[in-house]
């Protein structure tokens, strides 16, 4: 009988790549371990770390893959919860430009071209020339084993492919040079914004993972326009595990996720990685999928996170979808939308801008601009905030002319007597914003949005 080997590995989702893994390694013999996953592909970050980034982000896939083989070979493996169910989902790429391919087969596509950029990567694979034909990067390449092989390479990420091959070298030049001699370019293409991300987190290790977190002084008790932004992306995640009339997409982008409702006539765009004062959050109804927005709102990335959930829970209950296109927003919309703030005793005032209702500590406020309201594009006739004055906010939330009154309604109700919580940031702590650390299985069958 084989002795077990000392070596356990824990699988978990990368601290800031969205779809990366990345694995930890213990025991003694964590070496054997090591050497296995290096053949897989993974790549050491960190002493007894590495990580596995490809470019057609199926990492969670082959993460689960590599942790077969390991247990196999009596290695003792670990998954996380958050990786489980990333391997657990099933996505599809939106517009994929072989549709008539299942899901394995797009795997096996995704899987040849990770073969080429890792050859390309790793140095077995030199190219010589690149050029683009209008549509995507092509690029002519020597093996430099395999009998020095020249290929022909078309597409990009996990759609680039072995186009042609040749016997010498000089054919392949000559045949690349007579197609693309105008704009032929030496050496292989840039990198795109998927590969950089692939290197990046390559190189990137949360060191703080393995340590316990400082001690935090109690969050205090704040009205809701001033508590912590809090997680944007799990919020969302949150909300769409609960509310299934709204469906996950995926799109070329890590960047982006979109949710949209099934009857695909209110849809919410969220951005990931924006810093406080710039727009995270678009939320937009139409009349018909393909008909011009009927109203949407903005939000930054600080809106507090009870503002914020107050949001998306009145847009999963369906009321107030529906507008009236084309007539004038009046006296009894505004009414509507601002009666919490009134009866609250907000204090109400004429601008500039329009009209001014200002919480009792002066530190957030609603404002309609009428000017504005006549123009059914407008992209902020009502604008909430907190902050000095909302050309200044710490954070602010934007929305047309025919946004429904019921909605602002409810985030006055919410700003005039709701609370959240606010952490006291230690003054010589300097915070780190981590992006999202998983983003597999966004699940996509329909056409590609537009109109945002």
């Amino acid at each position: 009988m084989t002795d077990p080997i000392d070596a356990h590995v824990r699988l978990d989702t990368h601290p800031t790549h969205p779809s990366a893994v990345q694995a930890v390694l213990t025991g003694s013999q964590a070496r054997v371990a090591l050497t296995a996953l290096e053949a897989a592909g993974w790549s050491v970050a960190a002493t007894d770390v590495l990580v596995l980034a490809r470019i057609d982000h199926e990492e969670p896939y082959w993460a689960a893959d590599t942790a077969q083989h390991l247990i196999a070979e009596g290695i003792t493996v670990e998954i996380t919860p958050r990786l489980q169910e990333a391997i657990d989902e099933e996505w599809t790429w939106v517009n994929y430009p072989m549709p008539w391919l299942t899901r394995s087969e797009i795997r096996e596509v995704s899987s040849e071209a990770q073969k080429i950029h890792d050859d390309i990567r790793n140095g077995h694979l030199l190219i010589h020339a690149h050029a683009h034909d209008g549509h995507t990067t092509i690029a002519v390449g020597t093996y430099l084993h395999q009998g020095g092989k020249s290929v022909y390479l078309h597409g990009e990420d996990h759609l680039r492919q072995v186009a042609d091959t040749f016997d010498s070298l000089a054919s392949a030049l000559l045949a690349f040079e007579e197609t693309h001699a105008d704009g032929m370019r030496p050496g292989p293409a840039p990198l795109t914004d998927t590969e950089r991300a692939a290197i990046a987190a390559r190189s990137v290790f949360d060191v703080t993972a393995s340590k316990p977190d400082p001690a935090r002084p109690e969050p205090e008790t704040v009205p809701v326009y001033l508590a912590d932004a809090g997680d944007h992306d799990a919020l969302l995640d949150a909300f769409l595990d609960k509310h299934r009339q709204f469906e996950k997409w995926r799109t070329w982008s890590d960047d982006t996720t979109h949710a949209i409702h099934e009857s695909q006539t209110l849809r919410i765009e969220h951005v990931h990685e924006t810093q406080g004062r710039e727009t995270a959050w678009t939320m937009a109804a139409y009349e018909t999928p393909v008909s011009d927005r009927m109203w949407h709102l903005t939000a930054t990335s600080a809106t507090p996170a009870p503002v914020l959930q107050n949001l998306l829970n009145h847009l999963a209950d369906g009321d107030g979808w529906d507008t009236v296109i084309g007539v004038p927003v009046g006296e009894r919309t505004v009414t509507t939308a601002t009666q919490p703030l009134t009866e609250a005793g907000w204090k109400h005032t004429l601008t500039g801008h329009g009209i001014r209702w200002t919480s009792p500590d002066g530190q957030a406020g609603i404002r309609f601009d009428p000017l504005t309201a006549q123009a059914p594009q407008s992209p902020a006739t009502w604008t909430i905030w907190a902050g000095p004055d909302p050309d200044r906010p710490t954070w602010a939330i934007t929305a047309s002319p025919h946004t429904p009154s019921s909605l602002l309604a409810d985030l006055s109700e919410a700003l005039a007597h709701e609370t959240g919580t606010r952490q006291t940031q230690p003054a010589s702590e300097h915070r780190t914003r981590l992006g999202r650390v998983s983003l597999a299985g966004w699940s996509v069958d329909r056409t590609c949005l537009s109109g945002w």
